[in-house]
């Protein structure tokens, strides 16, 4: 599903903090990157995701080559195969939980009746606890993160990359996460999540070092 050759990315001309990076992700399959601090596991999630663009290298998600592609081209990807959930769930307090959720149904042209609908329902499937149309504020860490895996799945993605998703989490709540990323790659995703948690790590299929 992910098919990466020699991919390279930094953030300063002459500055690589990804190097040649070779490796692929298939579908069904949970796979973590693992790495000290700075080592560039988001930097490289990231360009999984097609939200960067590398210096160098091939990258293909669902046989689409992204690396090359404008930015146009690789939001029409992420928009179609990808869902992202970040370690700081990044919600807009200013909006309610449900259109936080729902924020990327409009421009994928998805129909919004049944994208409310498919929201309660993943709302009640992680046990969220929370009205749907009251404001995203005031939510514990192990809530706002449920949201935030909510409005990654609500598009089904075939992709979906976690950013330390456990990472601020208690471990009751951490638990609940890390069954929603296995049991969703189970529903034929690839799942591929950066960490620092080494239990979490070995409980994956495959494990990128970096």
């Amino acid at each position: 599903m992910i098919e990466a050759i020699s991919l390279s990315f930094g953030y300063r001309p002459g500055e690589a903090v990804i190097r040649t990076w070779s490796g692929s992700i298939a579908l069904g399959e949970v796979v973590s990157l693992t790495g000290r601090s700075g080592s560039g596991k988001s930097t490289l999630l990231y360009l999984l995701g097609a939200l960067l663009r590398p210096w160098s290298g091939s990258l293909r998600i669902g046989g689409v080559e992204v690396a090359t592609a404008g930015d146009r081209g690789r939001s029409d990807v992420r928009a179609a195969h990808v869902g992202f959930v970040f370690q700081d769930a990044l919600l807009d307090t200013r909006r309610s939980i449900m259109e936080n959720i729902l924020e990327g149904v409009v421009y994928r042209g998805g129909h919004r009746g049944e994208a409310v609908n498919e929201a309660r329902r993943l709302l009640e499937s992680f046990a969220v606890g929370v009205e749907p149309n009251r404001r995203a504020t005031d939510l514990s860490g192990g809530q706002a993160q449920r949201v935030a895996l909510c409005r990654a799945l609500i598009g089904k993605p075939i992709v979906l990359l976690a950013d330390e998703p456990t990472g601020n989490l208690d471990r009751e709540s951490a638990a609940g996460v890390e069954r929603a990323l296995f049991d969703y790659s189970r529903s034929g995703a690839a799942v591929v999540v950066a960490t620092h948690d080494e239990a979490l790590a070995a409980r994956c299929d495959r494990r990128f070092p970096l």
